[in-house]
């Protein structure tokens, strides 16, 4: 016996309006005055437009929130593709209470801070060989001057040499030192200025994976050329440890009722930034002598062009980060 056609009841359709669904609206430029007005009108479009037009409404509502401590993390070659002054902007208006970077990002707007400049990459006259030869380094179609990293790291001299050769220190402490020599010298924008001056914290977790590193390992041999001749270093100058970072960012985050995360990119900088959760819970776990708050971030914008299959921390969603305890579920 043949099945019998499933046809649907048209008295059992169900209607939009009586299941809160919202209607769509077509985009008409007519009617749009500023980039605000763009990004709200293409939250009632579809596809990716749409997600940016949520992830403003999400943004607006996360710096608003009196009660919220917005970490924002950086990675890519943001200030490379002149990216820098839009971080600034964020740091000088108070959207930004912590930042999470990647060490080459704050080394190219640490160069631009200063007064120099990026240049255009013109295939038709160099090739990489060639560049090379010249001390130009290229990012995709940008170019960065060999001579730029030495007028940085002759900068990066004059800082050192006001720290004492005892003194401990993390990337915050370095990053904040920075901003002040940059606040005292250089009229310019600058992240590390802006950070400073709006005592906003900059942590660069992969430290040492940095132009700005490598500078300060350079002032470390003026002082001990023997550093690099065997293990036998344990008292290097200006001994470094990184989980000075760490414990200071975890106070920030207990210390504060509501997080939110704003993240350009991924890598190091955006996971850095979320195990502060998984960490806060380990500790009170498995320690006798803790009693620590438990933090999740509630708020969360992601720009980051990485697709979630590959399974890398970079592309993941948000809803992912649920299952390690690093977000509230959206429910709660």
């Amino acid at each position: 016996m043949k099945n019998k056609k499933q046809i649907r009841n048209i008295e059992t359709l169900g209607n939009p309006a009586d299941l809160g669904l919202k209607p769509l609206e077509s985009l008409d430029p007519d009617r749009i005055a500023d980039f605000d007005e763009l990004l709200t009108a293409m939250s009632r479009t579809s596809f990716n437009g749409r997600s940016l037009g949520e992830a403003l409404d999400v943004m607006e509502e996360m710096i608003t929130d009196p009660e919220c401590l917005v970490v924002g993390t950086f990675s890519g070659a943001m200030t490379v593709a002149k990216m820098g002054t839009i971080i600034c902007r964020m740091i000088d208006n108070g959207w930004l209470d912590v930042i999470i970077s990647t060490g080459a990002l704050m080394a190219h707007g640490f160069i631009e801070s200063i007064g120099l400049k990026h240049y255009k990459y013109e295939k038709h006259l160099m090739d990489d060989k060639d560049l090379f030869a010249h001390g130009f380094n290229r990012v995709y179609d940008t170019l960065e001057p060999e001579i730029n990293f030495i007028q940085a790291e002759d900068i990066i001299h004059r800082v050192m040499q006001e720290i004492n050769e005892d003194e401990l220190l993390c990337s915050e402490v370095i990053c904040r030192k920075i901003g002040k020599y940059l606040h005292e010298n250089f009229q310019g924008a600058g992240i590390l200025k802006s950070a400073y001056d709006k005592n906003v914290p900059v942590y660069i977790p992969a430290f040492t994976d940095s132009e700005l590193a490598l500078d300060i390992a350079t002032h470390m041999l003026r002082k001990n050329s023997r550093l690099l001749e065997s293990h036998d270093c344990s008292e290097p100058p200006y001994p470094f440890n990184p989980f000075l970072d760490l414990m200071s960012y975890t106070r920030k985050i207990a210390g504060s009722r509501k997080i939110g995360l704003f993240t350009i990119g991924g890598g190091v900088p955006r996971n850095w930034a979320q195990q502060v959760g998984p960490f806060l819970e380990i500790a009170n776990q498995r320690l006798e002598n803790i009693d620590l708050p438990l933090r999740r971030f509630q708020y969360g914008v992601r720009i980051c062009p990485e697709p979630v299959h590959w399974g890398g921390l970079s592309g993941c969603t948000y809803q992912e980060g649920v299952s390690w305890g690093k977000f509230v579920p959206r429910d709660q």
